[in-house]
């Protein structure tokens, strides 16, 4: 089992000025005025247990799903427990093994489809002096007392990066997925710098057949997370880009006619990083609104932002800065009825990383900040935001080391 440690890999490759709280001068403009919100935050027990780590969210009609991956001294399982009626249901395990690839910042995820089947993902080591891995899909027929033979997205049979996967409900049925691929750094023989990352894309049908494997965008960071959305108009993903420059913003593709369009960027930070902050975006869609979450450090200014798109991801509005302190980023969205969205973070304030939360409007007003969890027990890897009627649920892992890492939530209820 390859374990990438928290304690190694969340040390950012860039450096965040935590000395002051002064404001950039980009916030100077006073914001519009605050909307009304009040939620009140319930911490509340979850299924995992010891040593439960990369927790992840995904909403249905049905309610909220929790997938995390618990380790033992043999290697790990995936498993997950579904939220309905404000209640947990007993966690279930999709698969197990000694050879597994684990990262805090690529997590495997538990999808339930309209017609009711679960659909999984995780990832098996292939080469660990490399960090190759390779994604693995399964479903569930039968709410996930059984699960299908693995099959792979990807046919090029490197033993490369395989991970950061998003995947979606393809609007015509099926199943859709978006990851990052490193193919080329063992296909290109010609580049010197050793071959870049790219994003691909594949599809399967309601009866399990691949439909499609695409190539989304040539050259993209790394190791940041992937974020996908179905609008009334078709499949939006997000991804952090990375320029010849090294200029890494924030960019977006939409599945249109059965192809992805060329990428365009939420907004232009020009943050110019030559490594990978690991630190992706987040999006939220329904009907043709899109929100979009994600951070930048320019200037070694860690920040967070959000963004609103009223045409399927098009065009997009002004971002919307989400931390009053610094930020450290690993952000999630979620959009409300009333088109406005609660947007999550990472801040470094007071001494300490605090998981919070905001509701913002596409106006620039955006709510008091809300504390989730304030870091005396360490909150580590991505805290995850999803939403189920008037209840969000919040996750989070906790713990400074391996054998202490635990799943933790908490739930608030909207007004």
């Amino acid at each position: 089992m390859r374990v990438l440690s928290p304690t190694v890999i969340l040390v950012p490759l860039f450096t965040v000025s935590c000395g002051s709280a002064t404001p950039p001068a980009e916030k100077a403009e006073k914001p519009p005025a605050p909307p009304a919100w009040s939620v009140k935050v319930d911490p509340v027990d979850v299924p995992a247990g010891p040593r439960s780590v990369e927790p992840q969210l995904t909403a249905s009609t049905r309610g909220v799903l929790l997938s995390w991956v618990e380790q033992t001294d043999r290697g790990a399982a995936l498993k997950f427990a579904e939220r309905t009626q404000g209640a947990w249901s007993e966690p279930k395990t999709v698969s197990s093994g000694s050879n597994w690839f684990l990262s805090y910042a690529d997590m495997p995820t538990v999808l339930r489809l309209r017609d009711g089947t679960l659909v999984a993902n995780w990832y098996l080591a292939t080469n660990p002096l490399a960090e190759g891995y390779d994604i693995l899909l399964a479903y569930s027929k039968d709410e996930g007392k059984t699960w299908s033979r693995p099959v792979k997205p990807h046919r090029d049979k490197t033993k490369t990066q395989h991970g950061f996967v998003s995947m979606f409900e393809s609007p015509a049925g099926g199943i859709g997925l978006v990851w990052l691929d490193a193919r080329d750094q063992e296909n290109n023989t010609t580049d010197p710098e050793g071959g870049v990352v790219s994003l691909y894309a594949a599809s399967f049908d309601a009866a399990w057949k691949q439909t499609g494997e695409a190539l989304v965008n040539a050259r993209v960071c790394e190791c940041c997370t992937t974020a996908a959305a179905v609008t009334d108009e078709g499949v939006i993903t997000a991804f952090r880009d990375r320029s010849d420059k090294e200029i890494r913003n924030i960019a977006v593709a939409r599945l249109e006619g059965g192809k992805w369009t060329d990428a365009s960027v939420v907004h232009d930070d020009n943050w110019e990083i030559d490594s990978c902050p690991i630190n992706g975006p987040a999006l939220s869609a329904r009907g043709r609104d899109v929100a979009a979450a994600w951070f930048s450090a320019k200037d070694d200014k860690g920040r967070a932002f959000a963004a609103f798109s009223k045409d399927g991801g098009r065009t997009w509005g002004q971002p919307i800065a989400l931390e009053d302190q610094v930020s450290r980023g690993y952000v999630d969205i979620e959009l409300l009825e009333d088109g406005s969205a609660v947007a999550t973070w990472v801040e470094f304030a007071d001494g300490r990383s605090q998981f919070r939360m905001r509701r913002v409007e596409a106006s620039g007003a955006r709510s008091p900040a809300v504390t989730i969890a304030n870091g005396a027990a360490g909150v580590t890897g991505y805290p995850r935001v999803a939403r189920s009627g008037s209840e969000l649920v919040l996750v989070w892992n906790e713990g400074s080391g391996e054998a202490a890492q635990r799943v933790k939530a908490a739930i608030a209820r909207l007004p």
